[in-house]
């Protein structure tokens, strides 16, 4: 079982990309109860944004979310987690490249690894990628919240640039396809 924040959440942690963008996305889902962004993965304890950002610190830019798995299972979260970006890219996601973009799925419990790993290789096999799936499993370790203006960003800066010609039409593409599991 996931880590337990009490009886009726667990916690999940991705790493697909920009955190604005997969923020924004994870948090439609319904049994989705929170979706903090923030970085994984690396070897410097407490990093900031500027030292992410150089790529040397050895974190992806990451999302933990914490959700009730009476409404959403893990599986559903893996589900949105490798159809709302390119698997099929090292350390890349559009014109965001760097080991901090990277694929990565941070798992907290052996079951959250052996169904990642278990998505990924039936995902590789199905064919649906031209490419090899490049996403890393790995043990999460810390994750560490980013600073207080990374939070919420799409809903709080949607008229941004950013927000309207990158995230909002990823938004868009992910509603169509998950629109039996979004919040009412």
């Amino acid at each position: 079982m996931s880590i337990q924040k009490d009886q009726k959440t667990a916690e999940a942690v991705f790493g697909n990309g920009c955190f604005w963008c997969t923020e924004a996305i994870f948090q439609q889902l319904e049994g989705v109860l929170t979706v903090e962004s923030g970085y994984s993965g690396g070897a410097v304890p407490n990093p900031t944004y500027e030292e992410v950002c150089t790529g040397t610190t050895g974190h992806a830019e990451a999302i933990r979310i914490v959700y009730d798995p009476s409404k959403i299972s893990y599986a559903t979260l893996l589900e949105a987690f490798w159809s709302s970006h390119d698997p099929t890219t090292l350390n890349r996601q559009g014109n965001d490249v760097g080991t901090q973009y990277r694929s990565v799925v941070f798992y907290n419990s052996d079951e959250q690894r052996q169904e990642a790993e278990f998505y990924k290789k039936k995902l590789q096999e199905s064919g649906a990628y031209e490419h090899p799936i490049v996403t890393e499993i790995a043990p999460l370790k810390e994750f560490y919240k980013a600073e207080n203006y990374h939070q919420n960003y799409y809903n709080e800066n949607g008229s941004a640039p950013y927000c309207h010609y990158v995230i909002r039409p990823k938004l868009e593409k992910f509603k169509k396809a998950f629109a039996n599991k979004l919040k009412h």
